[in-house]
């Protein structure tokens, strides 16, 4: 595999001479993308030429044009499944998940063009390539953003039906999505590459990185991620002429302020492929870098990762195996995460001094760089995040049948389910939603809950017959806690698929409740003395019939339980209990 990597390091970024030129390759100033339609017939004649290349279709986008996969195998094996067995590596890159940023589209079709005109794929690693994912915004061509440096026309960061799809791992709004996770789940990558264009301040890299957060991955992968891979990949792209450097956000005006790491959650692309136990890593070349050089470094990246994948195969399967054993047996979840603003590492920083001046527009200050004045500064890098919530798992979920867009979801990400044989009474606990903020504004088509705060009540429910159990004891119990625990930042609570149990439908007349409120207050000591309580405890009370007498009614045999009650049981012990 020594051979294989040393054979990969040599290859350079140039593009004459080859057999099949792309798009990017015949253009004189090297500043044009590959239209869609120029895309797959790329590829298609890639597949007439070689037989270590093969074309999936899997589904449909939004546009209505099928998600097409693109499989690079060196001894023509093609199955997943079979490829699983015999413990190769898989590798997945996703490109094109916003058309507007389409380097990995161009240097994607060079590199897989490359790997098999010059015989360079590994034994031991197949690499699997989306050649565009969002393909509804590679067709909405035009000019969109405003600060960057080329190519002349490119796609549109919303899809058909202006979704972000790097928003929608989770709500999977988009046939794409669906799609994606068809692909995903089939192929279990070890690795995924999400490849992107970054927005923002102005600095001397071509190309910075986002890696899967480390405190958030299993540690077992992490310990490898932070100190085998990431730091050879690093090392590689400097020897590529391609320096690298974590991914510039940052909380002050500039970026010499301190780098503070990205907390990608399961609505990302990294962010979901941590629930799986995949490492990932998302490009974020520099948007106003010239666009050859945004190509090149994009290929370099690929082509490393590839190279290293190959060398560290065993391990980062024995790492994967042993990862995805521990989180069967794992007892405890963290569902959301805050940053340690008190540790922090250093950096060397290579980026441009920044000041200000008069705005020819307003006359007022504004910010910018200088690329004359370069400088070299030593940083602080923000990137320890800690559990701020803890889920203690349940034994299993129980999900009613009704709630099928959760079922099939599950279902799509692998995760194994049964159903109730008969109408069953089970004694769960049940989340009562005790508070949440919403969005004021909808987010990618939602108007998206956070700071959820619940109230556990262990209650006999009765579920009926078809009802799905979900036991916590699987390879897939990442997704299936942060999916159906409410205070997890990516839930399906929290992106609106149980509102309906938000609103309450049944209520009192007042002119008639009046009576049978006081006759209840005369009959119920306790209810009474409760009721002189909670109008001691809030005087808004004592100063409102209206809230009187709600109160008395929410305290009342009439008041609907199921209302704000979250509908998914969990059984907190295992009981036997009949299953198809």
């Amino acid at each position: 595999m020594k051979k294989i990597s040393v054979a990969l390091g040599l290859l350079c970024f140039a593009f004459t001479g080859w057999a099949q030129q792309a798009p990017f390759e015949k253009n004189s100033t090297k500043n044009i993308t590959a239209t869609y339609d120029q895309i797959m017939p790329f590829f298609e004649a890639l597949a007439k030429k070689y037989d270590q290349i093969k074309i999936f279709r899997q589904g449909l986008t939004d546009s209505g044009k099928p998600l097409h996969l693109v499989v690079l195998s060196k001894d023509k094996n093609f199955d997943a499944l079979t490829i699983q067995k015999q413990n190769r590596r898989i590798i997945l890159i996703n490109n094109g998940i916003h058309p507007g940023e389409p380097e990995g589209i161009d240097a994607s079709m060079m590199l897989a063009r490359d790997l098999l005109e010059k015989k360079l794929l590994p034994d031991n690693v197949v690499i699997c390539f989306i050649p565009v994912y969002n393909i509804g915004g590679s067709l909405n061509r035009g000019v969109s953003r405003v600060n960057q440096n080329g190519p002349d026309t490119y796609g549109f960061r919303g899809n058909a039906r202006n979704l972000d799809l790097n928003r929608d791992f989770i709500k999977t709004d988009s046939k794409n999505s669906y799609s994606f996770q068809q692909i995903f789940n089939a192929w279990k990558p070890d690795v995924l590459i999400d490849n992107h264009t970054s927005n923002g301040a102005d600095y001397q890299y071509v190309i910075t990185l986002i890696e899967t957060q480390k405190n958030k991955l299993s540690p077992l992968l992490s310990q490898f991620m932070t100190k085998d891979f990431t730091p050879a990949l690093y090392e590689r792209m400097k020897a590529s002429g391609f320096e690298m450097t974590p991914y510039v956000n940052f909380n002050g005006e500039t970026p010499d302020s301190g780098l503070y790491g990205f907390l990608e959650t399961p609505r990302y692309s990294t962010g979901y492929a941590a629930l799986h136990n995949t490492l990932a890593y998302m490009t974020e070349t520099h948007m106003w870098k010239p666009f050859p050089e945004r190509v090149g470094a994009t290929y370099q990246f690929m082509k490393h990762v590839i190279g290293l994948t190959a060398t560290h195969a065993e391990e980062i399967g024995k790492a994967r195996k042993l990862a995805i054993e521990k989180v069967k047996s794992q007892d405890e979840f963290p569902v959301q995460w805050k940053l340690n603003t008190d540790k922090f590492d250093t950096l060397t920083f290579k980026g441009y001094e920044a000041s200000h001046k008069p705005s020819e527009i307003s006359g007022l200050p504004r910010l910018y760089y200088d690329r004359n004045k370069p400088f070299e500064k030593l940083i602080r890098s923000y990137n320890v995040f800690e559990p701020s919530v803890v889920i203690k798992k349940p034994a299993a979920y129980v999900i009613p049948q009704a709630w099928d867009k959760v079922v099939n979801l599950l279902k799509l990400n692998g995760v194994n389910m049964s159903r109730l044989k008969r109408d069953t009474d089970l004694e769960v606990e049940m989340y009562y939603i005790e508070d949440y903020n919403s969005a004021p504004r909808p987010y990618e088509g939602h108007y998206l809950h956070s700071n959820t705060r619940v109230q556990p009540k262990r209650q006999k429910i009765r579920f009926f017959e078809g009802d799905y159990l979900v036991y916590v004891n699987q390879a897939q119990n990442r997704y299936i806690v942060e999916t159906l625990e409410p205070q997890a930042v990516d839930s399906f609570f929290n992106w609106n698929f149980f509102d309906s149990v938000l609103g309450q439908k049944e209520y009192f007349s007042a002119y008639i409740f009046e009576d049978e409120a006081a006759r209840m207050l005369h009959g119920n000591a306790d209810l009474r003395k409760r009721f002189e309580e909670a109008k001691i405890q809030d005087p808004e009370i004592g100063k409102s019939a209206s809230a009187q007498l709600n109160w008395i009614y929410k305290n009342s045999l009439y008041y609907e339980k199921t209302h704000m009650r979250y509908p998914i049981g969990r059984l907190m012990n295992e009981v036997k209990i009949e299953l198809r």
